[in-house]
């Protein structure tokens, strides 16, 4: 709807009627143009949520007060979690394999993108996706997870005979407001990576404003509301908002992945995760790394007063995140490392939309640059002077009637990527990305049976610069070519 078309009767009306008429403070003094910007940033405004979820948030009831008091957390029980490391459970991991490959080449399977972040800490002004991790390829985030899915289209139409044309996982992409034109103009220069563009969707992130210590909506600017993100939690709204939840009904799509673009070893519509969940006949799935320690700073997935639920680690007491699992010591009782990695079924996801009176935002207390609406100043305040409401993905776990854990190795399928390149340890940076990725391709080509050796002898490089395509494997399938040779590196396999 064009800016100039929304009456400013109502809105005034229905903002003051919600205790935020203030936003209206320099309606006098605004240019024809910002009065127009004003009531186009209101009218994205449904002022009763937001006051709805700002009461809910801000001053949780004297019962819930006493309910989190007694939270007792409990493991994740047995029936709810299977894990695919190991010799022993090569069987089953074959047989979801086989499941989800199956869905997958019925197009029954859909895939949706966290991408609305910018690479500001990377010291990159493009969304993160955009980003080079540093391999010989060059290949940035985005690029990599689009092959994959190329990959994975074409070894599910080979397994069922059927044409690779015939063979669509719908991609959908969530990207921010500040993110968005660049992400959708950086798929378009590279020809969306070789993606029928019909399958690619990109949808946008929902706001919420900042507000003061008494639930005021804060103003940017004379015509601008303070906005800040909703967190990743904020899918579930945008995907009906923005039409995702209709495609996937028009495509008649059951079951989704869902995965954040930071993790650059992500298993995109991992045939094994879709056959697994689908077999748990889950509502809900997850998939988790074992914690590298007991006091990795992760969140971990497990019971929370009898519901599933993601706890931070700062919420877990020493002696728990230390215990061990009494039929083996060697193994953590709370091993269930969050990766922000999930499982769907669309009818799930259809009835998230109707839990949001349920969901409890989380408040951040901020220091938020605002005008102030009695004297028309700037105030860029120095110490924190109000608060911004967000949702985490993981917050509709205690709702799901079926869940589902799947424990995977973290060398084969985590490497998040969050910060910059550079630093003295670096930890989850371009370079630990760009080192497992080619430690990665290097195990695949060595089960393949080929030799990886340095050109130079004299320059023992670790791991050894080998990059495979997502092109030519998907999880190292597809290299029985190399069975018996030896690859020089550095080199790619494209």
């Amino acid at each position: 709807m064009a800016p100039q078309l929304h009456d400013h009767a109502t809105l005034l009306k229905r903002f003051t009627d919600a205790g935020q008429g203030h936003v209206f403070a320099f309606w006098d003094a605004l240019s024809q143009n910002d009065r127009a910007e004003l009531l186009d940033n209101l009218a994205k405004i449904d002022v009763d949520r937001v006051n709805r979820i700002f009461k809910k948030a801000t001053a949780p009831t004297d019962e819930a007060a006493a309910t989190a008091a007694k939270d007792e957390l409990e493991p994740l029980p047995e029936a709810a979690f299977a894990s695919t490391i190991g010799k022993a459970n090569e069987a089953k991991v074959a047989s979801w394999y086989n499941e989800g490959l199956k869905l997958i080449a019925q197009n029954k399977v859909a895939v949706i993108l966290l991408a609305g972040g910018q690479g500001t800490r990377l010291g990159s002004s493009d969304p993160k996706g955009c980003y080079d991790i540093g391999l010989p390829s060059k290949k940035s985030l985005f690029q990599l997870q689009a092959e994959r899915i190329i990959r994975l289209q074409k070894v599910a139409a080979k397994a069922h005979s059927k044409g690779t044309e015939n063979v669509v996982i719908p991609w959908y992409i969530m990207v921010s407001g500040p993110t968005r034109e660049a992400t959708t103009s950086y798929f378009r220069k590279h020809n969306f990576f070789g993606l029928d563009p019909e399958n690619v969707m990109f949808f946008e992130q929902g706001v919420l404003p900042a507000f003061d210590p008494t639930g005021k909506i804060f103003m940017e600017t004379k015509s601008t509301p303070a906005l800040a993100p909703d967190g990743n939690g904020g899918i579930y709204a945008a995907l009906r908002r923005e039409g995702v939840l209709a495609d996937l009904e028009r495509r008649q799509i059951p079951y989704v992945h869902t995965y954040c673009v930071d993790n650059c070893l992500v298993k995109v519509a991992d045939p094994v995760f879709i056959g697994y969940c689908v077999g748990q006949d889950a509502d809900c799935g997850a998939k988790a790394v074992p914690k590298a320690s007991a006091n990795e700073s992760v969140g971990v997935i497990c019971l929370r007063s009898g519901k599933f639920a993601v706890v931070e680690y700062s919420e877990i007491p020493p002696a728990i995140a230390e215990a061990t699992r009494p039929d083996d010591p060697s193994t953590l009782l709370y091993n269930a490392a969050n990766i922000a990695n999930h499982f769907y079924t669309t009818a799930f996801l259809n009835r998230v939309d109707a839990l949001e009176a349920e969901l409890d935002y989380h408040v951040a207390h901020k220091k938020i640059k605002h005008v102030d609406t009695t004297t028309g100043e700037k105030v860029s305040p120095s110490q924190n002077n109000g608060v911004k409401l967000e949702l985490f993905i993981f917050d509709v776990f205690p709702f799901t009637q079926r869940m589902a854990v799947l424990e995977v190795p973290r060398n084969d399928e985590f490497s998040p990527l969050k910060n910059a390149p550079g630093a003295a340890k670096p930890v989850d940076s371009p370079e630990t990305s760009r080192a497992h990725i080619l430690d990665q391709c290097v195990r695949w080509a060595r089960a393949a049976g080929a030799t990886v050796v340095s050109s130079n002898e004299n320059e023992k490089e670790d791991p050894p610069v080998l990059e495979i395509s997502p092109l030519v494997s998907y999880g190292g399938e597809g290299l029985e070519a190399y069975a018996g040779k030896t690859i020089f590196t550095p080199t790619i396999l494209a």
